[in-house]
């Protein structure tokens, strides 16, 4: 399925089946895995080009000049123009490999806070931030005296414009904002907020780690100064991360960290720098992790993102249908065109105690505040249940998720 060319329709089953994972049960049922906000599952495609590597190629890459070396330096550099394709780069030279989501932030804030961001200087943050893109600005806050300014969203994570725009002044210089809330799925309008943000001389950075699993990407429309996204969320490994940069924006940053790599020359009294991407790859890089990366977003244009998009979509409207009768489940979030993630709460019990009952019916669930408690703030929660749908699950899936919460709440009522 996954080496044709894209498809509308998917065969769920056979897809699912490319995941070794899924085949096993849990507590004696099957099970139902509906965390891929947090983590997705991997598909064989992935699992077999690590193992490709590791047992006929592997070897540190860059300035080898034998033939593993070379091969898995071409791996790698494959990797990254894969990247480049899927995000729709300019050039694979704006592409940094980074340890993950989380390494790609504190990069940019690091890199600011030496170049660009000083006392007074002003971010913006909306209240639907991941913690990975709010504590990297709180360091700034506590270290360079910069200034957060927070936008507030809908009760469905909507951003309004107006209020947007109005938070900006002549000591804004930069914008980090969510693509799409981990919590309520609700997307950004990104073309909007980057024309906005460039209209007041700001930079703008996107977290695509939700937005870039379930729908199309392209980092030149948007007009965005940065872009992050995660392998592990993109039914790739754990261990590598994506920032996309400008190539101006590039190279007007310093390194963040130093090492072998990441050098032009270094000498007793000197040191100079390698240019993007390479200045920002210290020491040896997440090699197999970005290869396995490449791999999954192979994997990913091979089915068709338009064709994940429109199943996740069809599960997701299924599930808000099938929730909606229940009387007893509350929902947070229903942006139009929400990604399959639903935060939800069951009547008189704690999300810990959903998570761990509907675990023994074989369903598994996200519950606490999703490193996202400024938001759980605004919402006036101190945590939810999260069930979050991939590429493999069905509507079977959604039926035992309603069903577990029937369950759930006969042994808690």
């Amino acid at each position: 399925m996954s080496d044709g060319a894209p498809i509308t329709t998917l065969d769920i089953e056979a897809l699912k089946a490319e995941f070794p994972i899924l085949s096993r049960d849990a507590y004696g049922k099957r099970l139902v895995y509906l965390d891929s906000a947090a983590s997705a599952q991997k598909p064989r495609a992935v699992i077999d080009a690590l193992s490709y590597t590791m047992e006929h190629s592997y070897a540190n890459v860059h300035r080898g000049l034998h033939l593993l070396s070379n091969e898995t330096t071409a791996a790698y550099e494959d990797a990254r123009k894969t990247v480049a394709q899927f995000l729709n780069a300019r050039s694979a030279d704006e592409i940094i490999f980074t340890s993950g989501g989380t390494d790609a932030f504190n990069l940019v804030s690091y890199a600011m806070s030496v170049s660009e961001i000083g006392e007074g200087d002003e971010i913006i943050l909306s209240l639907a931030e991941h913690h990975s893109n709010i504590v990297p600005w709180h360091f700034l806050r506590e270290r360079k005296g910069a200034v957060l300014k927070w936008l507030d969203v809908s009760d469905d994570g909507e951003i309004d414009l107006d209020e947007y725009a109005s938070l900006f002044t002549d000591k804004t210089k930069l914008v980090a904002i969510s693509h799409m809330s981990n919590v309520l799925g609700a997307p950004a309008p990104a073309k909007k907020m980057a024309r906005i943000a460039h209209e007041h001389g700001a930079r703008i950075l996107f977290d695509g780690c939700q937005a870039g699993v379930h729908g199309s990407v392209d980092v030149q429309d948007i007009d965005c100064d940065f872009y992050v996204i995660t392998g592990h969320k993109l039914y790739g490994p754990s261990g590598v991360g994506v920032l996309y940069g400008k190539m101006d924006a590039l190279r007007e940053l310093p390194p963040f960290k130093g090492g072998g790599e990441m050098i032009d020359m270094v000498t007793t009294e000197t040191v100079t720098y390698n240019d993007p991407p390479h200045r920002f790859e210290a020491g040896t890089p997440p090699i197999l992790e970005a290869i396995g990366l490449g791999a999954a977003l192979k994997w990913m244009r091979g089915i068709g993102i338009d064709a994940i998009t429109a199943h996740e979509a069809r599960l997701r409207d299924h599930v808000l249908e099938e929730l909606s009768k229940l009387n007893f489940v509350r929902l947070y979030g229903r942006a139009a065109d929400k990604a399959p993630i639903i935060a939800f709460s069951v009547d008189g019990a704690h999300p810990h105690d959903v998570s761990a009952i509907l675990d023994r019916t074989g369903v598994a669930v996200r519950a606490g505040h999703h490193c996202a408690q400024p938001l759980m703030k605004r919402l006036g929660v101190s945590a939810t249940a999260r069930a979050s749908f991939g590429v493999y699950n069905t509507h079977e899936d959604v039926e035992a998720l309603i069903d577990g919460l029937k369950k759930t709440h006969e042994m808690l009522g």
